[in-house]
């Protein structure tokens, strides 16, 4: 554990909060479209899909399958994260950071949007929402570019041992 750093912290803590809600929500998405695009979580999507963009029944269920899948990669991408991080080869090498940057990032520009949306149909519980989605997400994205990589440790040879006289039986002298 000596070797995480502390946004891979924030990051595990993040994918504890993102990849239940998220993967529900769209789970809710994909078995029911248009009633699980009116909850609270996607219903700023809906009212603005349906009164400023004005599409049709299917264009709406199309839009909420469009959502639920964009929301099920940024799961997949904490969950990779989680499962990279989990890794003691690959956590001394990389940790998955680019796994927890991809689903920031997806993840961020999907509250974006759905904050913006939420201000323009008037969803103030959406918004909150949405925001605080954001502010987790982009506190991360900040914390992993300030963060430095953990040094790696160097391994000490003893001076006397040179490369040609190991301590081998095959090496030995006659």
């Amino acid at each position: 554990m000596s070797n995480w750093r502390i946004s891979s912290f924030s990051g595990a803590m993040l994918a504890a909060y993102f990849i239940p809600n998220w993967a529900l929500i769209a789970y809710t998405i994909m078995m029911t479209p248009v009633r699980g695009l009116y909850e609270r979580p996607s219903v700023a999507v809906a009212l603005y899909a349906s009164d400023h963009l004005q599409v049709a029944s299917m264009t709406t269920v199309r839009f909420a399958w469009m959502l639920a899948l964009a929301r099920m990669t940024v799961v997949a991408f904490f969950a990779l994260f989680l499962l990279l991080a989990a890794v003691s080869f690959v956590r001394k090498q990389s940790s998955g950071s680019e796994a927890l940057a991809i689903a920031l990032g997806i993840g961020s520009v999907i509250s974006f949007v759905s904050m913006i949306m939420a201000s323009k149909v008037g969803e103030i519980e959406a918004m909150r929402l949405h925001a605080t989605e954001l502010l987790m997400m982009l506190g991360t994205a900040i914390v992993m570019l300030v963060d430095e990589p953990a040094a790696p440790k160097a391994i000490e040879v003893p001076s006397d041992q040179a490369l040609d006289q190991a301590d081998l039986p095959l090496n030995q002298a006659a």
